[in-house]
């Protein structure tokens, strides 16, 4: 894994934004996996400046979210949909057709996440994912768990990130205890990952993906285990690690 320090999370979202437009550049057709959260909003501020004083168009890319909160309607102020319409979608030249979120609404999420991984596959797969990083390891949704899940699930939200995302709600209570995600297999079947992690609350994470065992109550782990990721963290993510 390639670590790429920034001072802080300014300079995090320059960069990532750049590594991104990248991609943008030299594939315009390119299947982009996006992520939700505090994290990449930085990040999609830049994408959009590209876009809008750069020229970098997204006319041509695809998308695939994450994850979704389920039994939020995609107009719901917290639901993903809307947050990546408000922070990104809306401001540049994307075609709302090649953009995908989950459904947080589905009635069968188990046979939602097969014709969510294989409406991936048809795609062509994922050229380059971004990825947040929880406090608790978690990527996507993938929480710590006796083992990696493979497939785009259901799962119950721990404590941990209901406590971490209850800051977006009037109160804990509202954060919905259920999400779709992406499993494991589309995630590390992508062919370049991008991580990324702000602040100081990351760095046990940070410093369990990069130095301990691959494990699932970490899940990040297994990022291990991909021939192709970097990973843009400021000094606080990065303050418990051992680097040259």
């Amino acid at each position: 894994m390639l670590v790429i320090r920034a001072k802080n999370y300014e300079e995090l979202s320059r960069k990532a934004a750049k590594y991104i437009a990248n991609q943008v550049e030299l594939k315009p057709n390119s299947v982009l996996g996006l992520a939700t959260g505090s994290t990449p909003v930085g990040t999609y501020k830049e994408l959009i400046r590209y876009c809008q004083e750069e020229g970098l168009s997204f006319r041509k890319i695809r998308t695939v979210n994450l994850d979704e909160y389920y039994g939020l309607r995609p107009d719901h102020e917290q639901s993903y949909r809307h947050f990546m319409d408000h922070n990104l979608f809306d401001h540049i030249d994307i075609l709302k057709e090649n953009t995908h979120v989950p459904d947080g609404l589905t009635q069968d999420p188990c046979a939602f996440g097969e014709a969510y991984d294989e409406m991936i596959s048809v795609l062509g797969g994922i050229d380059l994912q971004l990825l947040g990083i929880g406090s608790n390891g978690h990527i996507a949704f993938n929480e710590p768990n006796q083992h990696f899940v493979a497939p785009t699930h259901l799962v119950k939200l721990s404590e941990n990130t209901l406590e971490d995302n209850a800051r977006f709600f009037d109160s804990i209570d509202e954060v919905p205890p259920q999400a779709i995600t992406m499993g494991m297999r589309s995630i590390m079947r992508a062919r370049r990952i991008l991580i990324l992690a702000s602040g100081v609350n990351k760095a046990e994470a940070v410093k369990g993906m990069l130095e301990g065992e691959i494990d699932p109550m970490l899940p990040a782990s297994i990022l291990q285990l991909h021939p192709d990721v970097v990973l843009i963290a400021d000094n606080e993510a990065l303050s418990l690690c051992a680097l040259e």
